[in-house]
């Protein structure tokens, strides 16, 4: 899988890409035999979410690089915006 953020953006117009995003909640669950990982950005109202077979660091106070795309949820019959993460990295 291809890790450089540009050239993922040029094959798929979708995603976004975010720079030094400061995390300020990094919250990870078990679901299934994954961890899910929810983490909000400073400035944004909207969750960015993403799975890992193994617990990862705490996020919380760190700057990240992010490239993900929106994406919706039915929960309860309501639907919910958040952004699905396909690569983080620490800045």
């Amino acid at each position: 899988m291809e890790s450089n953020p540009e050239k993922l953006i040029k094959k798929h117009q979708q995603l976004n890409h975010t720079d030094m995003a400061k995390v300020v909640s990094h919250v990870q669950r078990t679901v299934d035999d994954w961890i899910l990982n929810t983490v909000m950005i400073e400035g944004c109202e909207v969750p960015f979410k993403y799975k890992r077979k193994q617990q990862y660091k705490n996020l919380k106070g760190q700057c990240v690089n992010l490239t993900y795309y929106p994406s919706k949820e039915s929960i309860a019959g309501m639907e919910f915006e958040f952004m699905k993460v396909i690569r983080i990295k620490v800045s």
